[in-house]
């Protein structure tokens, strides 16, 4: 992983008002054409891969500087402002019920980039996998509930996807960039940020993780019934947390979230686990990306791994901030609508004088240094 921290997402109620998307809308549309113009496709994923970079996009467009709403927002906003035919990049999925139609959207936006069937399916993939990456591998008490899918001609792609914790009503934004992805399963994230790092946390992706995940490959190869007498046999009656095992848990403050992500499961998806014994997986991204493959069946491979063959997972939680116009709560002020028209103006007159090749290039492009805020940590 490149880069870890914490910022503050915290779940804010209410959505952005029209007013303020409209010119969000506009505003982005610019600042796309002028990166994408200017250092190219590849590089504006890049940058949406970075977290700062996004959190001061979200920033410089008005919004919120640190709830969860910064997410789901922009990349909605960035959804209506790309146009694939102009700047060679197109945005897949979104929140809730939108997310799911990302396999779809990258199909039909594979044929306009003219991409083969096999590569198609290889972004498909890329996308599902993010998305069960997260949701699974690496448990702290969060649920994804948006996935936004970026991708250019060149096939590269960049995953932005949201979990959401209602116990403590924070978020958690997950970074991916496919040149930075050498492995789905292992540290492929460029980056994770939050509100609360806890204090245990399971990483199944961690490098010290490696051993476990060997292990649960190994569990899932042999026949189920004996995997289910493997977990009957460490799972002591009334049994309810990891709290008898883990001796520093007894210190750990746990009201922040709920205590049952880190517990024995209750019930594990047998039948996926006999279809899976008859597949044969040769890797954990095979396991994992198994249909049926869920959470508990994850947790409870990685506890009898550690619990009865000593390879035990990563129990460290894998989890950076400014501000140009305002935002639209009125923190840190109240969105400045005059100033924030006239750089849309101002940015629009750049893009023309690029597009014409303007001598004055360059210093259309310095006049736009006024507008880049600076990150704050």
């Amino acid at each position: 992983m490149q880069r870890t921290g914490i910022a503050k997402l915290p779940l804010h109620d209410g959505k952005a008002p029209r007013w303020l998307v409209v010119r969000m809308r506009k505003l982005a549309k610019e600042i796309v054409t002028i990166t994408v113009d200017e250092y190219g496709a590849g590089e504006f994923l890049r940058r949406l891969s970075d977290p700062f970079w996004f959190q001061a996009l979200g920033c410089v467009l008005g919004y919120d500087w640190h709830s969860s709403g910064v997410t789901t927002v922009v990349t909605g906003v960035l959804k209506q402002a790309v146009v694939p035919e102009e700047h060679g990049v197109a945005v897949c999925g979104g929140k809730g019920k939108f997310s799911r139609q990302a396999p779809l959207e990258i199909g039909s936006v594979g044929k306009k980039f003219g991409f083969s069937d096999d590569k198609i399916g290889d972004l498909q993939y890329a996308s599902r996998m993010s998305a069960k990456v997260d949701n699974v591998a690496i448990q702290a008490g969060y649920q994804l509930y948006h996935h936004t899918f970026f991708v250019d001609r060149d096939g590269r792609w960049a995953v932005i996807q949201q979990g959401m914790c209602p116990q403590d009503r924070t978020a958690r934004r997950y970074h991916w960039f496919s040149e930075h992805v050498s492995s789905f399963v292992v540290e492929p994230h460029n980056a994770i940020v939050g509100d609360a790092k806890r204090q245990i946390a399971m990483d199944m992706t961690a490098r010290e993780s490696e051993g476990c995940r060997k292990a649960s490959v190994d569990l899932v190869r042999e026949p189920p019934k004996k995997l289910m007498r493997l977990m009957m046999s460490i799972r002591p009656a009334f049994q309810k947390s990891l709290e008898d095992w883990l001796p520093e848990m007894a210190k750990t403050p746990w009201a922040d979230y709920q205590l049952d992500v880190l517990s024995m499961p209750a019930n594990i998806n047998w039948k996926a686990l006999q279809e899976v014994y008859e597949f044969q997986p040769r890797n954990y991204e095979e396991l994992i990306g198994f249909k049926g493959v869920g959470a508990a069946t994850v947790r409870g491979l990685a506890l009898i791994a550690e619990l009865i063959y000593g390879e035990k997972p990563s129990w460290k939680d894998p989890v950076k901030y400014s501000f140009a116009y305002g935002g639209k709560d009125g923190v840190p002020y109240p969105v400045d609508i005059k100033a924030m028209d006239e750089s849309i103006q101002i940015l629009r007159e750049a893009v023309e004088r690029l597009k014409l090749g303007d001598k004055e290039k360059l210093n259309a492009l310095n006049r736009l240094r006024v507008f880049i805020p600076s990150t704050r940590q």
